[in-house]
This record gives structure tokens, sequence and C-alpha cells, in this order.
């Protein structure tokens, strides 16, 4: 619906770019390798699998998820919010349409992106 394949590599690359030039999301660029090309090729696969495109990244990876993949990093509340930023920004500078379904998307990716974020522990219920 929102393009296929050449709308989620534009959408990835921009990502990229953003978190490579703008500072605003500098935390997010420190958790990252120096080179960032495996992420480039491998964003828009995962993007278009999970938006019912073709499942290659899936297939790829059938035993890893989002979650999984990312475990092993402190994903702070900061950076989860630059995540999210950037990807929002990143689908609203390529403007894929219908509009409404590539917000739909921006928004559900900063929900995945929210719950990876690493939460201070609750107090213990005392008595």
């Amino acid at each position: 619906m929102l393009g296929g394949m050449p709308v989620f590599e534009a959408i990835a690359q921009r990502f990229y770019d953003l978190m490579d030039e703008d500072p605003a999301y500098a935390e997010l660029r420190a958790m990252h390798a120096a080179d960032l090309s495996p992420m480039r090729e491998s964003l828009p696969q995962f993007l278009a699998g999970w938006a019912g495109g073709p499942r290659d990244w899936f297939e790829a990876h059938p035993d890893r998820c989002m979650m999984s993949i990312h475990k092993p990093f402190r994903i702070t509340a900061s950076a989860a919010d630059q995540w999210a930023g950037a990807m929002q920004r990143a689908i609203a500078d390529v403007a894929p349409e219908p509009k409404r379904i590539a917000d739909a998307m921006g928004e559900i990716l900063a929900d995945l992106c929210a719950a990876m974020a690493v939460r201070p522990p609750q107090n213990p219920v005392t008595s």
C-alpha cells in the first residue's frame, strides 16, 4: 500500500542519514557501529516484511525478532525517543501515500521502540 521496497529503502536511507548527520540523534548514533551499511540493507527488508510485503528478512532470521536482536543493548527512554523521532521524520520526509497508513506505521514503530526501552526498577510493595 505504501509503495513497496523502494519506499522502505528510501525510509531506511533517510533514517540512517538523519542518525548520522543530525546531533539530535547523537545518543542513538553512539549505540551503533561505525559502519551502518549492514543495517541500511537490513532495515528495508524488515520493514517490507513487517508491513505485509516479501518476508525475506523473516525467512532469513526465523529465530530472531526485533526484541531479541536489541536485548543486549541498554536502550534508554531518550534513545528510544530518538529512534522513534528519526523514524517518524524519515517517513514524513519520504512522504509515502496514503499518508494515514504511513503515519500509522510510524506510530506503531514508535510504540515497538518504546517497549524496548529500559525501565527503572519499580519499588516493591512493602508491608
